[in-house]
């Protein structure tokens, strides 16, 4: 039975106003941001929010320079040259590139922290966040996983570690429940969107926790 044609009509802002906030989501929680917010919660959530502010910002700036302006550069000119016909790398084909300099990219960030004597669940943080890059990179041969819920599986994890640690300045818990809340609702942008099944987005998210947590 077909719908009347104003019915019709609302079903498809509806549909607009879904596919508007889940790209917004999406963007606001790209995975390349995730080492930023992760940072940022490091010194803030911990016992190292005593550091002097101007040193806490040169370590995010240096951080987001590297897991998020670089890529973003280098992403950008693969499109331009051609190399990918999506900076959003949609096309599991043209993942190869964009995400072994990702891996690069954290790998070098993670060697920054450790030679400024960050400590270890911080470094390991980023060389948690290569290897589930690596992972991705791996599985993407055959599958496709979702970078996204990787991504904030990884800053999961690292919350899930500071309190693990006992380096919060409060219990964490109340924090890690909501940031799975929000992980919940990215989730189903990516879902809405149709970017993903619902198998790659939870072998994402599980795949950025245990390469955090566990290392």
């Amino acid at each position: 039975m077909n719908l009347p044609q104003p019915i019709m009509n609302i079903e498809a802002k509806v549909m607009r106003i879904i596919h508007y906030v889940s790209a917004l989501f999406s963007f606001l929680l790209s995975p390349m941001l995730m080492p930023t917010y992760g940072m940022i919660i490091a010194f803030e959530m911990s016992t190292y929010q005593i550091l002097l502010t101007t040193d806490k910002l040169t370590v995010i700036s240096v951080i987001a320079l590297m897991t998020f302006v670089v890529p973003t550069i280098l992403i950008s000119l693969m499109k331009y040259f051609g190399i990918i016909s999506d900076v959003h790398l949609n096309l599991r084909r043209e993942r190869l590139y964009p995400y072994a300099m990702i891996v690069v990219c954290y790998l070098v960030s993670a060697l920054y922290l450790f030679n400024i004597n960050a400590p270890t669940w911080m470094w390991m943080f980023l060389f948690g966040a290569g290897m589930a890059a690596m992972v991705s990179l791996t599985v993407n041969f055959l599958w496709k996983i979702s970078a996204h819920m990787a991504g904030i599986g990884g800053l999961i994890g690292l919350l899930c570690k500071i309190n693990s640690y006992g380096d919060g300045i409060f219990d964490l818990m109340p924090v890690i429940c909501c940031l799975i809340i929000v992980a919940g609702i990215l989730g189903s942008s990516r879902l809405a969107m149709e970017r993903h099944t619902l198998g790659q987005v939870l072998a994402g998210v599980i795949n950025g926790f245990l390469c955090v947590f566990l290392l």
